[in-house]
């Protein structure tokens, strides 16, 4: 069963060691476990729906609990201490698109508030209802998950947009087929919901990006239905999918989605290397994709994350060994490490795997197998795992993530860590940060961002340290020069950041496009632009 407060099943339990508990109370301090209000609790305090009766609509309090609020530690903070303040109104959950279609006549008519929903993944704030008083009905799309068509010929299948990764892969991989698209919210997230979010898989230097993916589909929007046909290309004026891709539900709902798939590979490796210090590794990163050597992945940690993963993997014996092995090779407490992954036919696999070591000595890099690689990939969508445990060991985690150009990238890393290192010294409080570069481009790279603090005594408290560490690392971000999200959308956590990227005449084309979908603002208020009061 889903947690309802937390990440992921309830049946698996992240287990940290004594070292890595003793390694988090030396580096931030020790702390008290964190409070878990009780769901009942909440639930008594949950006000009663201000929707119109409705045979598609659920006002069950408890429902509407589980679909108040999303992953990003804002909503954590809410469900933990029990401080949740706005749930939705009501939940529905859509068959087909004519049942979709009835729900946005319907919120049109009572000057409802249409929340669409999907795995309810969100780290920035997708799925909240605005703070304008206005009634709110949630639409998850869970029912609209079937594969449509499978079009071999052409590389093409149709899906509901609300079906979930493992769920969509599963149907293409009985055909031998994948979309090879792997958030690290993989598990719970919807195709939908990569699409609205401009969703970046761990893989995407191979696969692509979900906007190389999605080939188009259906919209329907209060204003009408927008069908998006997928064609290998076309010049006839603007692409129409670019105003689907980031939308976050303020246009309208994804009801089908359009993706270009691919005949699953031959082979996948996963190997690591070593480099003597970050500026090493990321020179050896930026040599191998200028090089357009054909990698799937490319994920290089900075020494903080090197030594924190190694701790953290709670392998003592097998972590001691590789420590002896590499100071033998002149890699000190500076070391970083550096995940690359090869996939395709076999010939090929093997072929990129020695250009890609190749380069790696050039830099001073040591390979060390396959080992650390495989963890990795066994465990990648399990990582999210370990912010329930942290919790209850009394710290909260968060991430955030943004791209620079390559002349700007490292002057901008350190910054970033220091902003987060420093940003509660004032308070006597520390802060463990760390980064990696997770996606590369020619012209630069990704970097992801996770930090850790210790929980206070009140809500009000753990939200305000969070939120001056994230208007923090938010405004080093844009003074480097990089984008506010490089991947997880922008929400409700990243909006008072968005202008300054996007100016003045963006933001009005923005609200403009937005106003001809859903004139009268009932589609997701309160994301990507200023909320207008449905009427």
């Amino acid at each position: 069963m889903k947690r309802w407060n937390g990440w992921g099943s309830d049946k698996i339990e992240a287990s940290l060691s004594s070292s890595a508990k003793a390694h988090l109370v030396e580096v931030i301090g020790p702390a008290q476990a964190g409070p878990t209000a009780d769901f009942n609790d909440i639930v008594l305090r949950c006000p009663p729906s201000r929707l119109p009766d409705h045979p598609l609509i659920n006002k069950d309090p408890g429902l509407r609990l589980g679909y108040a609020r999303g992953q990003s530690l804002p909503d954590w903070i809410a469900l933990r201490y029990g401080t949740v303040g706005l749930f939705p109104d009501g939940v529905a959950r859509p068959a087909d698109e004519e049942q979709v279609e009835e729900l946005i006549s319907f919120a049109q008519k009572n000057h409802i508030c249409l929340i669409p929903y999907g795995g309810g993944t969100s780290v920035v704030g997708h799925i909240n209802p605005a703070k304008d008083g206005q009634p709110v009905l949630t639409a998850s799309l869970e029912r609209l998950r079937k594969m449509i068509q499978f079009d071999e010929g052409n590389w093409l299948a149709v899906f509901g947009a609300g079906v979930s990764g493992p769920h969509l892969e599963a149907q293409l991989r009985a055909r031998g087929y994948t979309l090879g698209h792997f958030p690290q919210s993989f598990e719970f997230s919807t195709l939908g919901g990569w699409i609205a979010t401009r969703s970046s898989g761990q893989q995407s230097l191979y696969y692509g990006r979900i906007e190389d993916l999605f080939a188009g589909g259906t919209v329907i929007a209060p204003a009408g239905k927008l069908e998006l046909p997928p064609f290998p290309a076309s010049a006839a004026g603007p692409d129409l999918r670019q105003i689907v891709l980031g939308s976050e539900g303020r246009i309208g709902i994804i009801t089908r989605a359009i993706v270009r798939i691919k005949p699953l590979p031959e082979q996948e490796k996963f190997h690591a290397v070593f480099f003597s210090d970050w500026t090493q590794g990321l020179a050896a990163v930026k040599e191998m994709i200028q090089a357009r050597l054909p990698l799937s992945m490319l994920r290089l940690s900075d020494a903080v994350e090197t030594s924190t993963t190694l701790i953290l993997a709670g392998r003592e014996r097998v972590v001691r060994l590789l420590h002896r092995l590499l100071r033998a090779r002149g890699l000190g407490q500076e070391k970083c490490m550096l995940l690359f992954g090869v996939t395709g036919k076999s010939e090929s696999v093997r072929e990129t795997r020695q250009a890609a070591l190749e380069v790696s000595r050039a830099f001073g890099g040591v390979h060390v197998g396959r080992m650390m690689g495989n963890e990795w990939n066994k465990s990648r969508f399990r990582s999210p795992y370990l912010r329930n445990t942290l919790w209850d060991c009394g710290y909260a985690v968060d991430t955030l993530e943004t791209v620079f150009l390559w002349r700007d990238l490292p002057r901008a890393a350190e910054a970033l860590l220091q902003r987060l290192r420093g940003g509660l010294s004032d308070i006597g409080e520390r802060v463990l940060a760390f980064i990696h570069v997770s996606h590369v481009y020619a012209t630069g790279a990704s970097i992801y961002a996770t930090y850790l603090f210790r929980l206070a005594e009140t809500a009000e408290e753990t939200l305000e340290r969070w939120r001056r560490l994230k208007n923090a690392a938010s405004l080093t971000i844009l003074a480097h020069g990089g984008t506010i999200s490089h991947q997880h959308g922008v929400g409700v956590d990243h909006l008072p950041y968005l202008a300054p990227e996007k100016g003045e005449l963006g933001m009005h084309v923005l609200a403009d496009l937005i106003r001809k979908f859903d004139p009268d603002g009932i589609m997701n208020p309160g994301k990507l632009v200023e909320a207008k009061t449905p009427k």
